[in-house]
């Protein structure tokens, strides 16, 4: 698969000369959270060294040059100038032909409105000259992004999953027993460094960690997922009447609080579960997700136990168990940056569970 990257503003590179591509048509569109860029170019074009296709967004302050490079990826240059790596979904059809789908968060952007083109750049070029490149169009577009409105997910597949399909070099974070006091410094994080997870939430603690429900707005705003954790974290494995109170009080709670969003993902207490209540989930419209990597983090280890675990264990379709709530989870937060780091430095994409699973998203 090749990577989205997101380079800097300016093309900057020096000797030798080049032609860019030439550009026969390009595309900007919002579906739901993402927005889907679509580009034809005259010739075939391959990945090499000196030649870049590159999606150029200006909105307010914030510039961007995302570019696609050989490896699965988006990168982004802020203001500082330091690149970093955003998540993005590149697909071909053709050699001349290439599509990239990607939240605005992940790329640093709000939903608003925006102005973009296509660019391709020949280089390197003459130290302190401009790069020769091509445009399409040939005056940068604007478009109006609305905030999306999620509202739902429709479970698909198996009933009870412990990991992902493996085709992909792709890897879930997952996060139990929030919201949490903490939650809000695990949110800054994964937003600094535009990463996805999925968060599985107690119901009962909405009304005292959730902010009113701007923790569990922000989450879906962000492009993370949350999924129903019960109502107060019982065994629920008998299922029956008991379970059924406990699952679908949690969705009501997280559905009040995200003005609308009814959650398809359903996680056990403790992993505990029975034929019965596996039963029960899916009748209530839910998938239940287990995992295949549990640091344990939840006993605290200590920061180093956390990542070994995940970085030893870690493989494509993986779903990553750690932990925002039920106690002191600062060695989590500690643990993240290696874990997200090493990861990337592999190859591997962060994704919800419901994009892991391929699930189909509603939106109003």
């Amino acid at each position: 698969m090749l990577v989205f990257a997101v380079a800097a503003a300016q093309a900057s590179a020096t000797g030798g000369t080049g032609s860019p591509l030439e550009l026969s048509s390009s595309t900007l569109t919002q579906s739901g959270q993402q927005l889907i860029w679509t580009v034809t170019t005259t010739q075939p074009f391959r990945v090499r060294r000196g030649l870049s296709l590159c999606l150029v967004i200006s909105q307010r302050s914030t510039r961007a040059q995302l570019c696609v490079t050989g490896r699965a990826r988006v990168l982004e240059t802020p203001a500082s100038g330091a690149p970093f790596y955003v998540e993005a979904t590149v697909t071909r059809s053709s050699l001349y032909e290439l599509t990239a789908a990607f939240t605005p968060p992940a790329a640093g952007l709000a939903y608003r409105t925006l102005r973009w083109q296509a660019v391709s750049v020949a280089a390197p070029c003459s130290a302190g000259a401009r790069c020769e490149q091509a445009e399409f169009p040939a005056v940068p577009a604007a478009i109006r992004l609305h905030v999306p409105q999620l509202t739902g997910c429709v479970p698909r597949g198996a009933s009870f999953v412990y990991d992902g399909p493996t085709g992909r070099r792709e890897i879930a974070l997952t996060f139990d027993d929030g919201p949490w006091y903490q939650t809000p410094q695990f949110l800054s994080l994964l937003e600094r460094y535009h990463v996805v997870a999925t968060f599985f939430e107690i119901g009962d603690q909405i009304a005292e960690y959730g902010e009113g429900g701007a923790i569990e707005r922000r989450m879906l705003a962000d492009g993370d997922m949350i999924g129903d954790h019960t109502w107060n974290h019982p065994n629920v494995s008998a299922g029956g009447a008991f379970a059924r109170t406990e699952i679908t009080r949690a969705a009501a709670a997280i559905k009040r609080a995200t003005n609308g969003f009814e959650p398809c993902l359903f996680r056990a207490p403790y992993g505990a579960v029975s034929p019965r209540l596996l039963s029960l989930a899916r009748s209530l419209g839910f998938t239940t997700i287990q995992w295949d990597i549990d640091p344990r983090d939840w006993a605290r280890p200590g920061v180093a136990a956390i990542y070994d675990k995940v970085l030893d264990h870690a493989h494509p379709g993986a779903i990553v168990e750690e932990h925002d709530g039920g106690g002191d989870r600062s060695e989590t937060l500690a643990a993240l940056p290696t874990e997200i780091g090493v990861l990337r430095r592999r190859g591997y994409q962060f994704v919800t569970v419901t994009q892991l699973l391929g699930m189909r998203l509603l939106y109003r």
